[in-house]
């Protein structure tokens, strides 16, 4: 694959993150502050959540979200499966993206971008090639062509080769088309969602584990890598 920055990813595309974000900051802050109070109300604290997510050339990062789910525990006191702890307003949440809007502030800070590569897990990251990580070259993004094509119903190689696709063609007027469309495909028709009505899909090393793309053996290696290189964040972001 092939990438070079063009004139807009060198000198516009990051001014027009700033201005973009500052703007929704400021217009719609009464929204964020309904939600950070409905979030606190049904689901208690903290109203967000940080993850390690890998960024522009594969450094990680912490992705800001509203939290969709509770602490709920079992009697013995083990924190309780995602599926039961997500609640119909988490789910809510997760289907308008509404839980997703604090990235903004990623955006703001610069580990994101309003357009580009979805920031996957780490754990996801471990399982590219040297081709697919192609896709960490640039920004990760709020939304991406892979996002408003199939968002989470489509095959994790779909997704990869649109997030290289994009990245080959970086240009204005293309990340102009994938913000609009974003309105129209994910908030709006609500295209994407799986058929349990949550916008997520298998993690990329049990995608390849069941495709028989890796071993076992391989697969467990890569499990390892990312909780160290996550450990390895967090120790030098106390």
């Amino acid at each position: 694959m092939y990438y070079s920055e063009n004139s807009y990813v060198k000198y516009w595309k990051r001014f027009l993150d700033i201005i973009l974000s500052i703007l929704i900051l400021l217009l719609f802050w009464w929204i964020y502050l309904i939600i950070a109070l409905l979030v606190y109300i049904k689901l208690g604290r903290p109203i967000v959540f940080k993850q390690p997510r890998p960024g522009k050339n594969c450094e990680i990062f912490s992705i800001i979200k509203f939290r969709t789910m509770t602490n709920a525990k079992d009697k013995n006191g083990k924190i309780l499966s995602d599926g039961n702890r997500l609640t119909p307003f988490g789910r809510w949440l997760r289907e308008s993206s509404l839980d997703e809007i604090p990235e903004v502030f990623c955006v703001l800070k610069g580990n994101m971008s309003f357009v580009g590569p979805r920031p996957q897990l780490v754990k996801d990251m471990v399982f590219m090639n040297v081709c697919q990580n192609k896709r960490h070259v640039v920004l990760p993004g709020l939304t991406g062509l892979a996002q408003v094509n199939g968002r989470n119903i489509i095959s994790w190689d779909e997704k990869i080769n649109y997030d290289l696709k994009y990245v080959e063609n970086i240009s204005f007027l293309n990340d102009v088309k994938i913000f609009f469309k974003t309105f129209s495909v994910a908030l709006i028709k609500k295209e994407g969602i799986n058929e349990k009505g949550e916008a997520t899909s298998s993690d990329f090393g049990d995608y390849l584990l069941n495709n028989g793309r890796i071993t076992r053996a391989e697969y467990d290696e890569g499990q390892i890598k990312a909780q160290h290189l996550i450990d390895k964040y967090y120790l030098n972001h106390r």
